[in-house]
């Protein structure tokens, strides 16, 4: 190699990048000691900015394009070395190429849970996830505030940064959001944009990066609270308690039919299913009234009519058939008040009430003239 290749090597003539990766956000063009040369090429890609540092301060910065680098387009350059009209010489600067384009799949999540306060549920602890995109809007504020001199600043660097950023401003964005917890996922579209716009805002002034996109993937309770969530929300399913118990003794019904030696089991069980359920739907019902106990056993009722019981003044008297009870009636022993029963009724009831014991009433004398 002559001397005068030697000399023509430590002259820069073409200044670029070409990002091979996807996660490097700041790139120092390799100087090596080598001065650029006075009319060379400065090539800028879109999605890029070239930034050019003379001794610790940032001079230039170009933004996509291409550029011969001449004093008449380096006017800070020029100005910092004192450079007069028309003096043609190599020059010593650090050109960091600053990629501004979105760095995508940054992930975000809550380490410990946040405590937000529902009207529904009280003190609620949630936990999220998801991801977020940064862009870079200030090539030189991030060179002083974050790179400094790091050839290659990629955005490991400064992914655990932003992520505090994230969460620190997740649990005011969901205790000031208004929207109850059941209602959350309706709106995590609406809290990302407002995330999105409020880290932008901060971090734009102090580190000259933004967040275009942030996304809420999932919200989640605690998993004992969503335990009795799934409770609360097969209750809503099961309805009428009355009606899924007899559809439940149907399908056991159905299923000793098609399996004979099982079909003990599933009677005992629609037997215990049917049981539950008259001891639900007493508990559940008002009182009627405070009356005279139900007999314990029964009579079966005699051909030809119902049989009724009486009760009055705490004692139980019957069964009377229909001519029985026009007997009562006439006696005086049955009257509008007096409370009556038969097989199939949930209760004791007036007998003014029953319309096949008050017609009975109806039939009775009125009190002679002068007697009462």
């Amino acid at each position: 190699m002559s001397l005068l290749d030697r000399f023509k090597d430590e002259f820069i003539d073409i200044v670029e990048w070409t990002d091979d990766s996807r996660d490097t956000i700041v790139w120092r063009f390799p100087r090596h000691d080598n001065e650029i040369k006075n009319g060379a090429r400065l090539t800028v890609r879109e999605s890029q900015t070239a930034v050019f540092v003379n001794e610790g301060q940032i001079a230039d910065v170009f933004g996509p394009g291409m550029y011969t680098l001449q004093t008449a387009n380096l006017p800070i350059l020029s100005t910092l070395k004192g450079w007069k009209h028309g003096f043609e010489s190599p020059f010593k600067a650090e050109v960091y190429f600053v990629s501004t384009r979105q760095f995508t799949d940054l992930k975000w999540g809550t380490k410990n849970p946040v405590i937000v306060r529902d009207a529904e549920f009280g003190a609620v602890r949630l936990r999220a996830f998801g991801a977020f995109t940064a862009r870079v809007t200030d090539p030189a504020l991030l060179l002083r505030e974050l790179v400094g001199t790091d050839p290659q600043f990629r955005t490991d660097e400064v992914h655990e940064y932003l992520r505090q950023n994230v969460v620190s401003r997740l649990g005011t964005a969901l205790a000031t959001a208004g929207v109850p917890v059941l209602d959350l996922a309706a709106h995590q579209g609406e809290l990302g944009d407002r995330l999105a716009a409020t880290l932008s805002g901060e971090l734009g002034p102090e580190l000259g990066i933004s967040v275009p996109k942030f996304v809420i993937e999932n919200i989640s309770l605690p998993p004992e609270v969503e335990e009795k969530l799934d409770k609360r929300t097969s209750m809503g399913i099961v309805g009428d308690l009355d009606r899924y118990t007899k559809f439940q003794a149907a399908e056991a019904l159905e299923a000793a039919a098609e399996n004979p030696g099982g079909g003990a089991a599933a009677v005992v069980g629609m037997g215990l299913g049917q049981a539950t359920g008259n001891i639900v739907a007493g508990a559940t019902a008002p009182a009627a009234q405070p009356a005279l106990a139900q007999p314990a056993t029964t009579p079966p009722p005699l051909p030809g009519g119902a049989q009724w019981f009486l009760g009055s003044n705490g004692r139980q008297t019957g069964p009377f058939d229909d001519a029985g009870l026009a007997a009562q009636a006439s006696s005086g022993a049955l009257t509008p008040g007096t409370l009556v029963w038969r097989d199939g009724m949930p209760g004791w009831v007036a007998a003014s009430e029953v319309p096949d014991v008050a017609r009975h009433l109806r039939a009775t004398p009125p009190p002679l003239p002068g007697q009462g």
